[in-house]
């Protein structure tokens, strides 16, 4: 990534609808685990999710993802959903158990039955089918065996990206290897907010290098079995350090940051090399040894495009302008950090108003984060594979839910979309996260993402004003110009 703390001047105001390119992809996006319930139907076994939000503590109400948006059983009434929409795209996940159950051995017929019959319903609704293999649902099996600190995940994971591409590849153009593979390594391994919740750096690091690995041998199991013209990418929530001040040390905080937070996979994945400074940073935790001899080139795979995931920025400091705490940084609280040689960096919320999550809403760092990922990769066209807001959402009396906030967070950012793209950046798609309320992980339901409400007790799906406005946007390929045009 470029300089951590490059800035951008703030967005002009505008009064004319801004039109996005013809043939821009918009979608909306969803998780296996976030919304499929159905835990132990059809043979799927559990998955590091099932373990650790059935552990008590580790969830907020104890919430798990036993029922969730009970997506297994109504995919239909959700696929007719993202036809009212008119969206052109779905993102899902396939849940590694749910189709391999304990991770290794034969598929499983009933679970590659139920992704088969959803992809033909989207085909039949004229909506691109869009494939995540892994959103962190990793089969609790290979957990037992030392999960993904352990070279053997990242060979399981090839073999279960053959099997899906085998059963779906012929119907299903865009696959995705892993999302937020930073989420699996440093806040499953790392903090332990997210599963398995281990609190090990070295694990954490380690847990990166596989994640990296498996990407790597993901992407030619599919490109083995898949037809030459499908679209084959990762999804990256790529971190958009600011420093505090322009200091030296400060700038250095942030550097460190986005080392781990970003290069520690843009490195190996694009460029087929891990930074020094990120090893440098880290020796003092590990050599490295657990990177052999070719596994860079394995993991640098040519790609059709880069998903980035984007929702706040982040801001750093040196210990020297505040005290060293990770626990501002977004990603929830705990007492291990998820920044291996970060220790004596210190986090702050950035200003301005905040969604429910406690984030920042900062549509320019949509933009300069853009601007920096053109920069640094030219030639690699970027999709938009995650972008939204969770608010305080609710049921009116007449029946509605009315939810400006989230409709002038996405116009802030599409706003900056639209601006990256004129500026010269190659963004073709753009997915909101998340089309369902759902298991929103450590959160449980407490936090709503979803452009439709979920009534979780009775399964109810009730569109918000915001799919209203944003199926607007996806019809006219125009952002207007506010946000209540």
């Amino acid at each position: 990534m470029a300089t951590a703390s490059r800035t951008a001047e703030p967005a002009p105001a505008t009064s004319t609808a801004r039109a996005f390119p013809p043939g821009f992809l918009w979608g909306t996006a969803t998780a296996a685990y976030q919304i499929e319930g159905a835990a132990t139907e059809d043979g799927r076994t559990p998955s590091i999710w099932d373990t650790y939000s059935h552990t008590p503590g580790r969830t907020r109400n104890g919430d798990t993802g036993d029922i969730a948006c009970d997506h297994y059983h109504r995919w239909r009434e959700d696929v007719a959903i993202m036809s009212d929409l008119g969206v052109g795209a779905y993102r899902f996940s396939v849940s590694w158990p749910r189709v391999q159950p304990t991770g290794s051995g034969p598929a499983s017929r009933k679970g590659l039955d139920f992704y088969s019959r959803l992809v033909d319903e989207l085909l039949d609704k004229g909506i691109k089918p869009v494939l995540t293999l892994y959103h962190w649902d990793l089969p609790q099996e290979l957990e037992d065996a030392g999960g993904w600190p352990e070279r053997a995940t990242a060979q399981r994971f090839a073999e279960y990206a053959g099997i899906v591409a085998d059963a779906l590849g012929d119907r299903v153009p865009t696959w995705t290897t892993l999302n937020e593979p930073w989420c699996s390594a440093f806040l499953g391994y790392g903090s332990g907010v997210h599963a398995p919740g281990r609190t090990d750096q070295v694990d954490a690091l380690r847990a990166a290098h596989h994640l990296n690995l498996a990407h790597g041998l993901g992407v030619q199991a599919l490109r083995a079995a898949l037809p030459s013209e499908a679209q084959v990418s990762v999804t990256l929530n790529l971190h958009h350090v600011r420093s505090l001040t322009d200091g030296e040390a400060d700038r250095d905080a942030a550097r460190r940051i986005d080392g781990v937070a970003n290069r520690v996979f843009t490195g190996p994945m694009l460029r087929g090399e891990y930074p020094e400074d990120v090893l440098r940073d880290t020796a003092h935790l590990t050599d490295w040894s657990f990177v052999r001899d070719g596994d860079t080139a394995e993991i640098h795979q040519p790609l059709d495009f880069l998903g980035v995931n984007y929702y706040s920025p982040t801001l750093v400091s040196s210990a020297a302008s505040g005290p060293a705490s990770h626990n501002a940084d977004g990603h929830g609280v705990s007492e291990h950090s998820p920044w291996p040689g970060g220790d004596d960096v210190a986090f702050h919320r950035s200003p301005g108003t905040t969604t429910a999550m406690g984030w920042t809403v900062d549509p320019d760092g949509m933009y300069e984060l853009l601007t920096r990922v053109g920069d640094d990769f030219p030639g690699l066209p970027v999709i938009i594979t995650e972008n939204g807001a969770a608010f305080d959402d609710y049921v009116d009396p007449e029946g509605r839910v009315t939810d400006p906030d989230r409709i002038s967070y996405l116009h802030g950012h599409l706003a900056a979309v639209h601006r990256a793209i004129a500026d010269g950046v190659d963004v073709r798609g753009y997915f909101l996260w998340s089309l369902l309320d759902n298991f929103e992980w450590g959160y449980g339901y407490s936090k709503r993402f979803g452009a439709v409400y979920v009534d979780y007790a009775t399964g109810r799906r009730i569109p918000k004003e915001s799919s209203r406005w944003y199926a607007r946007v996806v019809r006219d390929g125009v952002l207007p110009p506010t946000p209540e045009a």
